[in-house]
């Protein structure tokens, strides 16, 4: 199969666009202040998993628990609700063990909702009636660069922004993350009711 630049553009594009890595900045840098590190490594290794999981597993894993695809987006968008809430209250609703600290906040929420959540899983197993699985895992691939390149840069950023635009820039965040959560739960308690 040759492999079509345009395709795997267009399949980048829908996976940049769902796993939002730039929107995330507020997030990450929230999580950065709380536990004084990201690994972006071993958040990068665990959303690929996560992510190429979904693309050959997806629907047989969720099968297995006899969970659908829509009650899982239902789930990943009640955590994004409250992570929105905590954002825009100011309120720590996900307690950090102070001995995992940046080892568990690298997997949940970030690599877990955030970059590899329900929306990553639902467009993942959509693009892949769509696209080529060559086309897809390249596009996978290319995210998982960006993801990397935001998570290794977060020092850097936290002392570019400065504190009262990280607030700012929660806050306004938060209320995306809310947006977000709501149009996947009506989407999703549609399609299961």
């Amino acid at each position: 199969m040759k492999l079509d630049p345009k395709e795997i553009l267009s399949v980048s594009l829908i996976l940049f666009s769902i796993i939002d890595i730039l929107g995330s900045i507020p997030i990450i840098l929230n999580i950065r202040k709380k536990t004084g590190e990201i690994h972006a490594e071993r958040t990068t290794l665990v959303s690929g998993l996560l992510m190429f999981g979904y693309l050959y597993l997806g629907t047989q894993i969720l099968a297995l628990f006899g969970v659908d695809v829509s009650s899982f987006a239902v789930a990943g968008a009640i955590i994004l609700l409250l992570m929105g809430f905590e954002m825009i209250l100011g309120r720590e609703i996900f307690k950090h063990n102070p001995t995992t600290g940046a080892r568990s906040s690298s997997i949940v929420p970030l690599a877990f909702p955030i970059i590899a959540g329900a929306g990553t899983m639902t467009s993942l197993l959509s693009l892949k009636a769509a696209y080529h699985v060559e086309s897809i895992i390249i596009g996978i691939l290319i995210n998982l660069v960006l993801v990397y390149a935001v998570l290794k840069s977060s020092k850097w950023l936290e002392k570019k922004i400065s504190a009262a635009s990280i607030e700012v820039l929660q806050k306004v965040f938060g209320l995306i993350l809310l947006a977000i959560a709501i149009k996947l739960i009506k989407e999703n308690l549609f399609v299961l009711g």
